[in-house]
């Protein structure tokens, strides 16, 4: 028998693992408070995450069959199964499943949906009686820089000199883009996501249409760009606390942990910039000697680049006999929390993606910042290098948006050398906020409390 307070929250996140596992992350610290939660999910990828329901009990999985779009491979089913430029053709399959989600919330009948690209969503959920929530997993500084009513309704096309400046109200008004970052989020406004729909229309409608918004975070972090989209859309927005991964049964594989337990304390280069970003040839390989030119050990998970089938065979010339005895470069998954958590590991050169942060800031390793051009990695490492100060981003070129291997080696050398000031800052700003964040007090807490609001919004 259910409990009076409980409540039945569907879930439908978009359909990429960096979405569907924190959407799962959120829904164990749900269902550890007792509310039941159907997770809506493309069949074959249910036994991908499967491992991470800690509460089996209470969070069911209904598998949804993706249809087959042209253009993609068939059994395609997430973002992981196909190359970057076909992420759309996987939101229009995504798209295409309405019917069945649709019948599933007539049936299921929950409290609330949560969801974030399916900007249908609010309509069907208020044709059944059911409240609808746009939960993003992106940071509530990235949404008010780019998506506020104030910012939507500046111009049709705005350009990129209008966007290295942040929209009227925004809490951090010093905050500045480079000139090629403007120009990819001016380049992003036309870009089509899905069904023919433009990327930023489907998320702002959804921002519009819902009865509330909410956010990966904490006050103590968030609260100035929270206030600012809930004066911007006249509406609740909530902060569900940092929702930290819960430690992993697993252990590190021995490969690993044995070749990483051969270095010293802190001595090691840890890099990865995530399971979609391909570099240029030309990038690859300048990341490769910068981390080279460190003269610190390191292993850097990195898919091939643009053009190739392995990353050895895009290596520079005598790279791999020159690092063998220390540098590692892997295309394959890898442990990462674990891997992060390995006392040898001192430094995480990271594309700036939430997840990773936030499993950065958790664990002892200094951070360098390479944000790929994608708006929420692009604000996240200003929130992070300039305003927080907890990590050091890569210099790039102003116009071309391209950095070094001086660069490179000069961001990891400034984080690895306690002698140096901005070092030393990172480090210190660093450990206070790992300790904010590691506090369970704060954590149970942050839950607590965006559980109680959830409750407010269905009575």
């Amino acid at each position: 028998m259910e409990s009076p307070s409980s409540l039945h929250i569907a879930m439908f996140p978009w359909f990429a693992m960096g979405h569907l596992t924190p959407y799962l992350h959120l829904s164990n610290k749900l269902a550890k408070r007792g509310h039941k939660i159907s997770f809506f999910i493309p069949t074959k990828t249910q036994t991908k995450l499967e491992q991470f329901n800690l509460y089996p009990n209470l969070i069911t999985f209904y598998p949804l069959n993706v249809p087959h779009i042209h253009g993609l491979p068939f059994g395609a089913e997430t973002t992981s199964d196909v190359s970057f430029s076909l992420g759309p053709l996987i939101m229009t399959a995504m798209d295409q499943t309405q019917p069945q989600v649709e019948l599933l919330l007539a049936q299921l009948n929950p409290k609330m949906v949560f969801f974030d690209f399916a900007f249908w969503i609010p309509k069907i959920a208020q044709s059944l009686g059911i409240k609808s929530f746009q939960y993003w997993i992106v940071s509530p500084a990235t949404i008010s820089y780019t998506l506020s009513p104030s910012r939507m309704c500046e111009s049709i096309n705005l350009t990129e000199f209008d966007l290295m400046k942040p929209p009227k109200g925004y809490p951090n008004s010093s905050f500045t883009l480079y000139s090629h970052e403007a120009k990819y989020l001016a380049l992003k406004r036309n870009f089509e996501f899905g069904s023919g729909v433009l990327f930023y229309d489907r998320l702002f409608n959804g921002l519009s249409l819902s009865d509330a918004i909410g956010f990966k975070g904490c006050r103590q972090i968030e609260g100035p760009y929270v206030d600012y989209l809930e004066q911007e859309f006249g509406k609740p927005v909530l902060l569900s606390g940092p929702v930290l991964p819960e430690p992993p049964k697993t252990v590190l594989d021995e490969k690993w942990g044995s070749w990483l337990g051969g270095f010293k304390d802190g001595s090691l280069v840890y890099c990865a910039l995530g399971s979609e970003c391909k570099l240029t040839l030309e990038q690859f390989q300048e990341l490769l000697l910068g981390l080279e030119l460190t003269g610190y050990p390191f292993l850097a998970i990195l898919k091939p680049p643009v053009g190739f089938e392995t990353v050895e065979d895009a290596f520079p010339e005598e790279f791999e006999e020159r690092v063998k005895e220390k540098g590692i470069v892997h295309s394959g998954w890898i442990q990462q929390q674990l891997i992060l958590e390995h006392s040898s590991v001192g430094c995480f050169v990271t594309h700036c993606g939430a997840g990773s942060l936030t499993e950065g800031l958790t664990n002892n390793c200094q951070m360098v910042l390479i944000p790929h051009l994608d708006a929420d990695h692009i604000i996240n490492a200003k929130i992070m290098g300039m305003k927080l100060k907890v990590g050091v981003e890569v210099k790039k070129g102003e116009e071309d948006g391209l950095f070094t291997k001086e660069s490179v080696c000069e961001a990891v050398k400034i984080v690895m050398d306690d002698e140096n000031e901005i070092g030393r800052e990172v480090r210190n700003n660093h450990d206070k906020l790992r300790n904010l964040l590691l506090n369970q007090d704060l954590e149970s807490s942050c839950v607590d409390g965006f559980c109680e609001k959830l409750q407010e919004l269905v009575r």
